[in-house]
């Protein structure tokens, strides 16, 4: 599966770094490594097992080699897996073709064009139900937003989307795989939100055409937000939120490997 190619890539530079610190939060949760960077994944709360342990380990994880984190997202457990993503995260960087252009702007949607969103984003719907042909919003849970179908009819009607926008959470909720596979003909193909790895070579491959996430430029106010049960809305400057257009000429190294600078100092 994709987040096994994600995990494999990023195993090598997890083993040269620790975990300074991880919180996981109602929104989020977030790992900060030892040399300052710090990677965000969403959490499933909703899916957490139930009793007043939701991590077996909880208090024994900061100061463990990212390696025995970043394993965890493999796992079938939502929380568990989210704690691995974030730490995979952090070993990555926005490449320095990212830029902070908009994601419809990027997309071109026209008037002729069928548009599939998996999982609902709000502030996106209302312009691309405008300038498309149509909009499918396939969420798991049901919602009176206008267009919003359950996930089951994904499979049916993706083929016959031009454009389409994946929530990286498919990754954690082990989907990503059977969507990308549903997306044939479409143009463009979008992994969307704080949850996306920067990992152009491994998402290329699957058809992705952009990336679109967020670079954490101050971990401690991420930490901060993450602990007090925030999200997106109040992450504000503390993210930068940039766009990765893919070509299958495109390769990237992991952070260690390519000496990043600690992410307070970075200049993008």
């Amino acid at each position: 599966m994709l987040i096994d190619e994600v995990c494999d890539f990023l195993l090598p530079a997890a083993a040269t770094r620790s975990v300074a610190d991880i919180r996981v939060g109602l929104g989020y949760t977030a790992v900060q490594l030892d040399d300052g960077r710090c990677g965000l994944a969403y959490t499933f709360r909703d899916e957490a097992q139930e009793g007043c342990c939701v991590i077996r380990e909880a208090g024994t994880l900061t100061g463990r080699r990212a390696s025995d984190l970043a394993e965890w997202a493999r796992s079938p457990d939502p929380v568990t897996s989210a704690a691995g993503l974030a730490t995979l995260n952090a070993l990555t960087d926005a490449p320095p073709s990212a830029t902070e252009a908009d994601l419809l702007t990027e997309l071109q949607v026209t008037s002729k064009d069928i548009v599939g969103m998996v999982g609902y984003f709000g502030p996106l719907a209302g312009p691309l139900r405008s300038r498309g042909k149509a909009l499918h919003v396939f969420e798991r849970r049901p919602s009176a937003e206008p267009g919003m179908l359950p996930e089951a009819a994904a499979p049916e009607l993706l083929p016959q989307c031009h454009v389409v926008i994946l929530s990286a959470t498919t990754l954690l909720n082990r989907t990503l795989d059977d969507l990308l596979a549903h997306c044939p003909n479409a143009r463009e193909v979008a992994i969307l939100g704080p949850s996306t790895p920067w990992l152009p070579p491994v998402f290329a491959e699957r058809g992705v055409t952009l990336l679109s996430g967020v670079y954490v430029v101050q971990p401690e106010r991420v930490l901060r937000v993450v602990s007090e049960g925030g999200g997106t809305r109040q992450f504000g400057r503390a993210v930068r939120k940039v766009t990765l257009r893919l070509s299958g000429a495109e390769s990237h190294r992991p952070a260690a490997a390519a000496g990043r600078a600690h992410p307070e100092s970075a200049q993008r």
